[in-house]
C-alpha cells in the first residue's frame, strides 16, 4: 500500500530524528489541567435526567442550582497523589480547583419537584419539567 504524504513548502526539519532527542527535556509534566464535569442529559416526556460524572469529590462540595431552564453543577475537587518507595516519599502532589458546567434545557425545570442523588462518582439528577401554561386566545376589538 501506497502512503501518501503531503508536504507544506515551509515545513523544513532541520534536525534529523536522532539531534531531536538530545533537545528534548528528559521528563516534562505540564501543570494538571483543569478539573471537568463530563455529563449526560437525556429527555423524557415529563423529565430530564441529568448524569454528571465527578470522581473523587463528597457530596458535602458539589453544588447543584436550576434557575428556570438553566442548570449549573459545581464542585471543589481536591485530588492528593503521593508515592513512595521504600521509607521515603519520592515525589507528593496536590490538586486544588473548582469545577463547573452550566447548561439550559429546551424548557424550565419544576425545582421544587427536582431529585439528586450521588454515588460512586457518578451525580444523577432527576428534573421534572414545569407545567406549561395554556396559550390563551386574545379577542381583537
Amino acid at each position: 500500500m501506497t502512503q501518501l504524504r503531503v508536504s507544506h513548502p515551509f515545513d523544513v526539519d532541520l534536525f534529523d530524528d536522532p539531534f531531536r532527542g538530545l533537545l528534548r527535556p528528559w521528563r516534562f509534566e505540564a501543570a494538571g489541567a483543569a478539573p471537568t464535569i463530563k455529563i449526560d442529559v437525556t429527555e423524557h416526556d415529563d423529565n430530564y435526567a441529568v448524569k454528571a460524572e465527578i470522581p473523587g469529590v463528597r457530596k458535602e462540595d458539589i453544588d447543584v442550582r436550576v434557575e428556570g431552564n438553566l442548570v449549573t453543577i459545581g464542585a471543589e475537587v481536591r485530588r492528593d497523589k503521593e508515592e513512595k518507595k521504600g521509607g521515603r516519599v519520592l515525589r507528593a502532589e496536590r490538586e486544588y480547583g473548582y469545577a463547573s458546567r452550566s447548561f439550559t434545557l429546551a424548557s424550565a425545570v419544576d425545582d421544587s419537584k427536582a431529585d439528586a442523588k450521588y454515588t460512586n462518582g457518578v451525580l444523577e439528577l432527576t428534573l421534572p419539567k414545569k407545567a406549561t401554561a395554556a396559550s390563551k386566545k386574545l379577542s381583537i376589538s
